[in-house]
C-alpha cells in the first residue's frame, strides 16, 4: 500500500508592512525601508508588501484612517495576509482596532523587534532577559493579548471587553511573574559580576564589540578570536553575549565580548531586560564600536549607538570606557571611497581612533588589533623597575601580566624595565613583591 507522507512544515506568514511618516524629515528613506524589510526576514515571514504611509492626521483609534485604513485591508485580503506590521509605536487601542479592522494580527515595531529577540536567544539568561520584555510589553495590552482569561463581560459578543476585575486578577499575575524573572535575573547579574571579577583578577584585559545591529559586530569577533560564532547577515543575529580568548602580541591574553545590536528607536524595556548583558559593555576596559561604512546613513546609526550608551552611562553611574572604532563592510565600498576613507584614518581627522576593516576578507584585522593594544596601553601607568638576577620570578610575572616597553641590564648586573601596569595590577605586583621599590612613574622611554 502506497502511503503520502503529510509536509506538516509550518507555512510562513505573510506579511504586510507600513512605515507611518507625517513630517517630511520623519519620511523613510532606502535604509530604513531596507532595515524594516530585514526584520521582517529575520522573523520568518515572506514580505508581500512594504511602503510608507503619510498620515497627516493621526487617529487616536486606529492611527490610520479612511481611505489609507480602507487601502490597507484591501491590499491584506488581496494578498492573502495572515501579519499585519506597522513599523511605528502603536498604543493597545490602536492595536485592537486595527486588529478587528483589518481582520489579521497586527503588530507594531516593538512587537517585531520582541518576536525576533524570542526567536534568537539561546541560553537561559537570554530566554529570560526576552521574557522579561516580552511581559513588559505585554502588560499594557491586558485588553487585547489576555482574552483567554476573560470570565466577565460587559454585554455580548466579540467587541465587548474583559471585566475590570479580571482585569486587576491578570495585572497581579503579571506582576508576579515579573517580580520572579527580575529576581532570576538579578542572580543573572551577580554571577556576570563574580565572572568579570574572576577576568580581571587573572589580569585579563576585557574588550566588548559593539554597534548598531548587522554591523558586522559577529562576524569581526570570529576573525579576531578564530570563534565559530554563528554570524549572519539579518538583524540580531546575536542577542547572547559571547567571550572568547583573545591573543594580544604585547599584552597576553585578553577577553573578547559580542553583545546584542542596537537598533533606531530601541524601546526602553528592552534596554531595561537586557542590562545583565550590557553591562558587560561598561565593565569593559575598552569599547570597540564596529560602524557598516556601507551604510548611507552610517552616521545616523552611530548617533543611535552612541544615545544608548550614554544612558547606560548616566542610569549605571559608570563612566564609558574608552572607545576606538572598527570602520567595517570596507569591501562593499568603490575603490575611490575606500580610498577616502584610508586616508582619513591615516591622518586620524577623525575623533575617535578608528582601523579600515573587513571581516569578509579579513582587510584590516591586523591594524584592528594593534590599535586595541596601544588603546589599552595607553590606560596603563608606566613604571621603572629595577631587579636584582635573584628576581627572576617578578621579572617573568611583569612580562606576564604588564606591558614592557624596554628592558636593559644595568653595568652592577641588574636589570631595568620600563613597565605599563594597571592600577589592579600594580596592587598584585606590590603585594607579592613587597620588596621591590617601584612608586616613581614615568614616560615609555623611546
Amino acid at each position: 500500500m502506497n502511503t503520502e507522507l503529510i509536509d506538516r512544515t509550518p507555512v510562513p506568514d505573510r506579511a504586510g508592512v507600513i512605515i507611518p511618516w507625517t513630517q517630511p524629515s520623519d519620511r523613510p528613506d532606502r535604509e530604513r525601508l531596507s532595515e524594516t524589510s530585514g526584520l521582517v526576514e529575520a522573523l520568518g515571514c515572506n514580505l508581500a508588501f512594504l511602503r510608507p504611509e503619510q498620515i497627516r492626521k493621526p487617529s487616536a483609534s486606529h492611527l490610520l484612517s479612511g481611505g489609507i485604513l480602507e487601502r490597507l485591508k484591501e491590499d491584506i485580503e488581496a494578498s492573502g495576509c495572515t501579519l499585519c506590521v506597522v513599523d511605528a509605536a502603536l498604543t493597545p487601542v490602536q492595536q485592537r482596532n486595527l486588529e478587528r479592522a483589518l481582520g489579521s494580527k497586527v503588530i507594531d515595531r516593538t512587537g517585531l523587534i520582541l518576536e525576533i529577540f524570542g526567536l534568537r536567544a539561546r541560553t537561559k539568561e537570554g530566554k529570560l532577559q526576552v521574557e522579561l520584555a516580552r511581559l513588559s510589553y505585554e502588560r499594557s495590552r491586558l485588553v487585547r493579548t489576555w482574552t483567554h482569561l476573560e470570565r466577565q463581560r460587559g454585554g455580548q459578543g466579540f467587541l465587548s471587553g474583559p471585566g475590570e476585575t479580571q482585569l486587576e486578577a491578570d495585572r497581579r499575575m503579571l506582576d508576579r511573574t515579573l517580580a520572579s524573572l527580575k529576581s532570576d535575573l538579578e542572580d543573572v547579574r551577580r554571577t556576570r559580576g563574580l565572572q568579570r571579577s574572576g577576568r580581571r583578577e587573572a589580569g585579563f584585559p576585557v574588550i566588548a564589540l559593539v554597534g548598531y545591529t548587522n554591523a558586522g559586530k559577529s562576524t569581526l569577533f570570529n576573525r579576531m578570536t578564530g570563534a565559530n560564532v554563528f554570524a549572519r547577515d539579518m538583524p540580531f543575529a546575536t542577542l547572547d553575549p559571547t567571550i572568547r580568548r583573545l591573543e594580544l602580541p604585547g599584552l597576553g591574553d585578553a577577553a573578547l565580548v559580542d553583545t546584542v545590536g542596537f537598533i533606531t528607536d530601541l524601546p526602553t524595556h528592552l534596554i531595561d531586560s537586557f542590562r545583565a548583558t550590557l553591562e558587560e559593555t561598561l565593565e569593559a576596559d575598552l569599547l570597540i564600536h564596529v560602524r557598516d561604512r556601507s551604510e548611507d546613513s552610517d552616521e545616523e546609526r552611530k548617533q543611535d549607538v552612541l544615545r544608548v550608551l550614554k544612558r547606560l552611562e548616566e542610569e549605571s553611574g559608570h563612566p564609558l570606557p574608552p572607545i576606538i572604532e572598527a570602520w567595517n563592510k570596507i569591501d562593499l565600498l568603490p575603490e575611490d571611497v575606500q580610498e577616502t576613507l584610508r586616508i582619513s584614518v591615516r591622518t586620524g581627522v577623525q575623533e575617535t581612533p578608528a582601523v579600515i576593516t573587513s571581516a569578509l576578507t579579513g582587510e584590516g584585522i591586523t591594524e584592528l588589533l594593534a590599535l586595541v593594544q596601544d588603546s589599552i596601553q595607553d590606560e596603563l601607568k608606566t613604571f621603572k623597575i629595577r631587579l636584582d638576577p635573584s628576581q627572576g620570578a617578578a621579572r617573568a610575572w611583569l612580562f606576564e601580566y604588564g606591558a614592557v616597553h624596554d628592558e636593559r641590564v644595568q653595568p652592577e648586573g641588574s636589570t631595568e624595565l620600563i613597565v605599563g601596569l594597571s592600577e589592579k595590577h600594580e596592587g598584585r605586583f606590590a603585594s607579592q613583591f613587597p620588596d621591590i621599590d617601584f612608586d616613581v612613574t614615568v614616560a615609555p622611554e623611546a
